[in-house]
């Protein structure tokens, strides 16, 4: 009997390709199958003229909040050009936007504690006290609002430097039917929301979805699915180390 705790299993990874090859490589050493089917692909705008703009005065601004590492990879970029002063706050959503921060010599940000995202970056006393003061937000087109709407509730006035997009570059789950026709899907790994909806906007209800475990790094990701009544496990912690144990647990369950 092979004790490798994820042999023989085949699970979908839906992260775009440049960000699935440490989960990828810790599910094959687990004995697991990965199978890469991005349904998010960070691309750069077509333009950012507007986006240039947008970060012209940023000097004047008290806060810089950074909501992932592809907004500092898309946007860092255009900022260092600029001379900027020392009082200027920069925020990063969790430890892997601070360290992409850093490559552009940013060494001090502030990150939340615990969980990694809007609410727990919300929940921090520096964002409390926010009246009056300039925050300029990095991200992709579109996105949640909850931290905009929050801060602007405290006080705040709030910008958006938008500088990447998010498109899905799958125009239907035939290759993942096609595969649950040769082999059993044991679980899809979904990390983020618009992911998700994709997943279940595609899947339309097909009756296959249901005998599939779906490992999410946040419970906020896990509500539309568990509505439809799908198998959902989410992970105790952010990162890959966190999910690789969300998968063991939930295909040992």
């Amino acid at each position: 009997m092979n004790s490798s705790p994820l042999h023989g299993r085949h699970i979908v990874i839906t992260r775009p390709i440049g960000q699935a090859g440490k989960l990828s490589a810790l599910i094959k050493e687990a004995g697991g199958e990965p199978v890469l089917f991005p349904l998010i692909e960070i691309a750069p705008l077509g333009d950012y003229q507007h986006f240039e703009q947008c970060i012209r005065d940023l000097g004047r601004f008290d806060w810089a909040i950074f909501i992932s590492s592809n907004a500092v990879q898309n946007g860092m970029p255009f900022v260092s050009q600029f001379t900027l002063p020392v009082s200027l706050k920069f925020v990063a959503i969790g430890p892997s936007t601070a360290a992409e921060l850093a490559t552009f010599g940013i060494q001090h940000s502030l990150i939340p504690e615990g969980r990694f995202d809007s609410e727990s970056l919300l929940a921090l006393p520096q964002m409390q006290s926010v009246k009056n003061q300039k925050v300029m937000i990095f991200r992709g087109v579109g996105g949640r609002e909850v931290l905009a709407d929050t801060l602007k509730s405290r006080g705040a006035e709030v910008h958006f430097a938008e500088c990447y997009q998010r498109i899905n570059p799958q125009k239907d789950l035939s290759t993942l039917t096609a595969l649950t026709n040769k082999e059993p899907l044991d679980a899809i790994v979904v990390t983020s929301s618009e992911a998700m909806r994709h997943l279940l906007s595609m899947a339309n209800h097909q009756d296959w979805l249901k005998n599939v475990k779906l490992c999410v790094n946040n419970a906020r990701i896990s509500e539309e699915p568990i509505q439809l009544g799908l198998n959902v496990f989410v992970a105790t912690a952010p990162g890959n180390d966190a999910m690789l144990a969300c998968l063991i647990e939930a295909l040992n369950h």
